[in-house]
């Protein structure tokens, strides 16, 4: 009966090579985690791959356009725009990333609770979930961030405690289906306790809806994080992100320096498509009916 209930619960020895060859298929996802590990790369990476020294100041120069020599420009200060894009972008993807893992920790726990356990214990957390979903985000964010401070932390602490809600309902409907699963109740009968049947079968079936709600996360994060930053709320000088380098530009169309306005949307752009990409790439490389329905359409030919 055990080994019945691991072999249920477990991923065939050739899960992960049919996981990698169909996340290869997709094309897309395979452009976007190609164009994310290149993003990871260039940013935290940029003491090295940086054309300049950071906030290295020429008032002399001023803004100039891209060229040869900056080729994405220089702000008003002197300073070339790429290198100080590549340093935002470490606080940009690192704060998008930790919200992105706490989040779903929160949201993965509070699911978990909520459909393992049912009753007035679900329907506490669920109105709890209803209440957060309710609330207008942005609003709730200034206000908030308003009182703690505008620092990094905050915002990672803000975003993570109100980010959690969408994972938490989708993890406890998973959570709602696998408890009534025979390899479950095959646990249940050879005397496994629910901490043991939580952590050996029910979060490994969680794999899939973890893993493509930390990528969407990690989009939606930039996206706040910039939306907060453009209004003033967010990362604020003399740290520098993506958003609040948007913000600080943001006044300058139709003059001659548009170009500091567009080239951190466009690292935002790219940011957020790309792990879009990921998601879907990894949502249909995890989804089993994928590999099944292929398989299917073989046999038919």
């Amino acid at each position: 009966m055990m080994a019945e209930v691991t072999a249920v619960a477990k991923l065939p020895s050739n899960g992960r090579s049919k996981f990698l060859q169909r996340f290869i298929r997709h094309r897309l996802a395979l452009l976007g985690g190609l164009t994310l590990l290149f993003l990871f790369i260039a940013c935290f990476g940029a003491p090295i791959f940086a054309p300049f020294p950071k906030n290295q100041q020429d008032l002399l120069l001023g803004p100039v356009p891209p060229s040869f020599e900056h080729l994405l420009g220089t702000d008003d200060l002197g300073r070339d725009y790429l290198t100080e894009i590549l340093y935002a972008g470490q606080v940009s993807l690192l704060l998008a990333l930790s919200v992105a893992l706490i989040s779903t920790a929160i949201g993965v726990l509070v699911g978990v609770v909520a459909g393992y356990r049912g009753g007035w214990v679900d329907n506490l957390f669920m109105r709890i979930t209803d209440l957060f979903l309710v609330v207008p985000a942005i609003a709730l964010l200034a206000l908030i961030l308003q009182g703690l401070g505008r620092n990094p932390f905050s915002i990672v602490l803000v975003l993570s405690l109100i980010g959690w809600t969408y994972i938490a309902r989708v993890v406890r409907g998973q959570v709602l289906s696998l408890r009534e699963r025979e390899f479950i109740e095959a646990a249940r009968v050879i005397g496994a306790n629910d901490r043991q049947i939580i952590w050996k079968h029910v979060l490994p079936n969680l794999g899939g809806v973890i893993a493509v709600n930390v990528a969407l996360a990690v989009a939606s994060a930039i996206i706040i994080e910039s939306t907060l930053s453009f209004l003033g709320f967010g990362v604020q000088p003399p740290q520098t992100s993506w958003g609040n380098m948007l913000s600080q530009a943001s006044g300058l169309i139709g003059t001659s320096k548009v170009y500091l306005l567009y080239f951190p949307g466009l690292f935002i752009l790219i940011a957020v498509l790309a792990v879009n990409f990921v998601g879907d790439g990894l949502r249909d490389a995890l989804d089993p009916r994928s590999g099944s329905g292929s398989m299917q359409g073989r046999k038919r030919k």
